[in-house]
């Protein structure tokens, strides 16, 4: 494994990292206009790299099917974002702002679940990293998916979902500071981060031995994370007042990761 593929893994945690680290540097809550703009501006990250960095390799990569193309994209959409749903109805979780949790009843304490229902979608993102770097390590084939996916595109994935993924560990630090401490709110954030290195580790062990099927797992990857921006970032953006910064945080997400992607992918 090369210093590029490592870094492509360890990059969206390092973001997640670094703004949990906002407990340290902001004396209070995070202003709402900023939240608005930041949860916008990871949607349109996560749009965009949906389709730029998975949907479209999934339907070029299978290509040969001709005009049952669609086939795998639609295929592992679905999936993706039935896994997601029934993760979110079995998970117990709590998301910002909400009074009430979700999935099964627990014990858990509020703390413990703002912490899992970011993990929830920490998940797809780190496969989504995953399975571009694994095909982008895959020596060229049938399917040709060493001239479709490069280490230069992955890594522009993995810059995408670290930048978005900064608000969102400043998201989930900041409220647990009054009732943890700052050490504690801190590690809490970040640890909702580890998932994602782990994920995509896994995906790449795993596409390994499955290469025939990575356009289903690149379009299942779309489906997981673009269930997490319409169940939540986009409902979260809307609430309440100045939803208008939730759209230009949007659309500078998006072009941010439509530049990334040109330029590295």
């Amino acid at each position: 494994m090369n210093f590029e593929v490592i870094l492509g893994v360890i990059m969206p945690f390092f973001g997640t990292t670094l703004g949990s680290a906002c407990v340290f540097l902001l004396r209070g809550a995070m202003p709402d206009k900023l939240q608005k703009a930041m949860l916008g501006f990871a949607s349109g990250v996560m749009v965009a790299a949906s389709f730029w960095s998975l949907l479209i390799p999934s339907m070029e990569l299978s290509a040969p099917m001709g005009n049952l193309a669609f086939v795998p994209a639609v295929a592992g959409f679905l999936l993706g974002m039935g896994f997601l749903l029934l993760m979110d109805k079995v998970i117990p979780h709590l998301h910002l702002d909400s009074p009430h949790p979700e999935g099964v009843k627990s014990n858990l304490g509020k703390s413990s679940m703002l912490m899992l229902a970011v993990t929830l979608h920490n998940v797809p993102e780190g496969a989504a990293v995953g399975i571009v770097l694994a095909g982008a390590m895959a020596q060229t084939g049938g399917l040709g998916v060493g001239q479709l996916l490069t280490l230069a595109g992955a890594l522009a994935l993995s810059v995408g979902i670290a930048i978005q993924n900064f608000p969102e560990g400043a998201i989930i630090s900041l409220p647990l500071r009054d009732e943890l401490g700052k050490g504690k709110a801190f590690l809490y954030g970040a640890l909702s981060g580890i998932v994602e290195p782990l994920a995509a580790l896994l995906t790449i062990f795993v596409a390994a031995f499955v290469e025939p099927i990575l356009p289903y797992m690149l379009s299942f990857a779309a489906g997981a994370m673009l269930y997490v921006v319409v169940e939540e970032l986009i409902p979260e953006s809307a609430e309440g007042k100045h939803s208008n910064l939730s759209t230009v945080g949007f659309a500078l997400g998006f072009v941010l990761m439509l530049i990334l992607d040109v330029t590295l992918g």
